[in-house]
């Protein structure tokens, strides 16, 4: 799919499934049983297959917040006021939010992109300045964004990575209305586009109540219908989906590109990472899903891309903050690859 937009997709190189195979024999050459660390063990492979390295290090994360606001807010899809998304960008940048406190906590440096809410910002440290307009058009009545204006954001979000050092990126997001976006990426996109099979993609987002929840599915069934032509992964990003998505659609084609390691966070980040691996499947083995989200079409997304987060919290805020929490994770898979000694090395018998 990459050749058909030259300069918008990077090249992404398939992941050496021979180096993989060396990490694993590694890891079995551990002082444990075979495959007594379960998911951490995979978690390793992922890793060092990503990087390239049977050493794998991670170095200088970034937590990335793309925000924007959505047209479709409109129509009553979240209880919460627009006004919360540029609210909440001023908590993250004041280090009030949870992401905030838990990128503090774990030493992660955090940068929030204005990608189009409603009301701008000053420049602040920490900010960077994406906007492409003052939050999407209401897909209810036609397309989200412009393919121009989608492509634009994309690479803004190739250019956000690029600006950045290390080689993890941990991606997250806020804007109100985001949920419904996400929904419908995730029925356009693997054929739910009606009935139960679209309920099924549509959850409470913030916490809508079984009134807010119907009401949320007829809008939904409506801007699938007012997108109908929609139909290839890029158009349907642009019909469907919102600044802040397109942008770490972007980032996570860069990331890719680059071998970074990319924890994805919950439900808008997956859709995000649903549509890059669309426009380039390659870009799916780069991807660690950080946990499972309370939103009930999050398991639909992560069985497209056959992934199994690694926690299940009840999450559903948003923010990265999954992402954040599943990062030690990663820190001791490679430790334990890095770190942990051999049978030989440890003079310890491996079989009666």
């Amino acid at each position: 799919m990459t050749s058909e937009l030259p300069g918008l997709i990077p090249d992404i190189a398939a992941p050496d499934t021979a180096l993989a195979t060396r990490i694993q024999s590694l890891l079995d050459s551990k002082t444990k049983p075979t495959g007594s660390l379960g998911r951490l063990e995979a978690l390793a492979v992922q890793i060092g297959q990503a990087l390239g390295s049977e050493a794998p290090r991670l170095a200088q994360p970034q937590m990335l917040v793309c925000a924007a606001d959505h047209g479709i807010a409109a129509q009553g899809v979240s209880p919460f006021p627009v006004d919360v998304t540029w609210q909440m960008v001023r908590n993250f940048l004041a280090g009030g939010a949870a992401i905030s406190v838990l990128a503090r906590q774990h030493g992660v440096a955090l940068t929030v992109a204005d990608c189009g809410v409603r009301q701008p910002f000053e420049d602040a440290p920490g900010l960077r300045q994406m906007r492409i307009a003052a939050g999407t058009a209401d897909s209810t009545q036609g397309p989200a964004m412009s393919l121009a204006q989608c492509e634009q954001a994309i690479r803004n979000g190739r250019a956000l990575v690029q600006s950045l050092p290390g080689n993890a990126v941990l991606l997250g997001e806020m804007g109100i209305g985001n949920t419904s976006a996400a929904s419908l990426l995730l029925a356009r996109l693997t054929g739910r586009e009606s009935g139960a099979a679209l309920a099924a993609c549509v959850g409470r987002g913030s916490g809508l109540d079984d009134a807010g929840l119907q009401r949320k599915c007829e809008t939904l069934a409506r801007a699938l219908a007012a997108n109908a032509g929609a139909r290839t992964p890029l158009a349907a990003l642009a019909a469907l989906g919102g600044f802040e998505i397109a942008t770490l659609t972007g980032a996570l084609l860069q990331a890719a590109s680059e071998r970074r390691v990319i924890v994805v966070d919950g439900f808008i980040t997956t859709a995000a990472a649903l549509a890059a691996c669309e426009l380039a499947p390659n870009a799916r083995p780069y991807c660690v899903f950080a946990h499972h989200s309370q939103e009930r079409g999050h398991t639909l997304m992560l069985e497209r891309l056959h992934a199994q987060a690694l926690l299940d919290l009840g999450l559903r805020l948003g923010e990265g903050t999954g992402a954040m929490l599943a990062w030690p994770l990663l820190q001791s898979a490679c430790a334990i690859l890095n770190e942990m000694a051999t049978f030989e090395s440890a003079q310890v018998s491996n079989r009666a």
